[in-house]
């Protein structure tokens, strides 16, 4: 049966690869990415493909929180069922490491960004939706207090606590809708693909980006992930695993949850 996928980041790497693979299955995917120039090429390319009532475009810039609301909304009120959000785009090395209301460009993208979107979405998303979000094997310990303001430390070192971070809320907001839905997953989809982050990070082309999409697919859509909401499932050894060991640090995850929802509390006030 045909579902309908939200995938951030889809406009290259393992984003388009999932994005192409589930047309290819004939899946309905909507697209986004923050260039609209280069969303509207890709969409296109997969238009001529696979036909304009399978393919669907939204732009926004995830380091900005409205427009991380805006898209939620937009997609809501255009979708009144989505089955999957895929939580792909990530930042590494950026250029300017502040956003514009202030926050590290890291923690955004990586970690705030996919929450708040989920949170929006998750009247559309229901009991049967499914939440996958990109973990890494690249995780460190954090202090949740480190969401709310800008990083000096280096890009490897911020990009790896925000994994860890969004990691733990997965696997946090997973168990507690275990029972009512929408699934919550965290997948590291395997270490060093050849997506355009690895290349600007490490500088080697890294292993073909269909390896990481292959485990999105089955993640988003697989009898084998029907059960993991609240899991964390690393590719790099093919099976479900615990994060981090700083993932247990008494009372981090509390404090985590509590800056989230503070920052969710702040965006619906505004």
């Amino acid at each position: 049966m045909s579902k309908t996928i939200l995938i951030t980041g889809s406009t290259d790497g393992i984003g388009l690869a999932t994005a192409s693979s589930l047309l290819e299955q004939g899946h309905h995917v909507l697209l986004h990415g923050r260039n609209a120039q280069k969303l509207s090429k890709v969409c296109r390319s997969l238009v001529a493909r696979f036909g304009k009532d399978k393919v669907g475009q939204y732009c926004a810039d995830l380091s900005v929180m409205t427009q991380v609301s805006a898209l939620a909304q937009a997609v809501a009120e255009e979708c009144p069922q989505l089955d999957v959000l895929i939580n792909n785009a990530g930042v590494f090395h950026v250029d300017d490491t502040v956003t514009s209301e202030g926050f590290d460009m890291r923690f955004m993208v990586n970690t705030i960004a996919p929450y708040i979107l989920m949170q929006g979405l998750r009247s559309v998303l229901g009991a049967c939706g499914r939440v996958i979000n990109l973990s890494s094997a690249a995780q460190s310990p954090f202090e949740a207090q480190e969401l709310l303001t800008p990083s000096h430390l280096t890009a490897g070192a911020v990009y790896a606590k925000s994994k860890l971070a969004l990691t733990m809320w997965s696997m946090q907001i997973g168990t507690q809708w275990k029972e009512t839905g929408p699934s919550v997953i965290a997948v590291n989809p395997k270490s060093f693909l050849g997506s355009k982050m690895v290349q600007e990070a490490y500088g080697m082309q890294g292993s073909s980006v269909q390896l990481g999409a292959d485990i999105l697919l089955e993640a988003a859509l697989s009898e084998r992930f029907a059960q993991a909401s609240g899991y964390y499932f690393d590719n790099d050894v093919g099976q479900f695993r615990d994060p981090h060991v700083s993932a247990s640090t008494p009372g981090l995850m509390a404090q985590l949850m509590e800056v989230l929802i503070q920052l969710e509390a702040q965006l619906q006030s505004s």
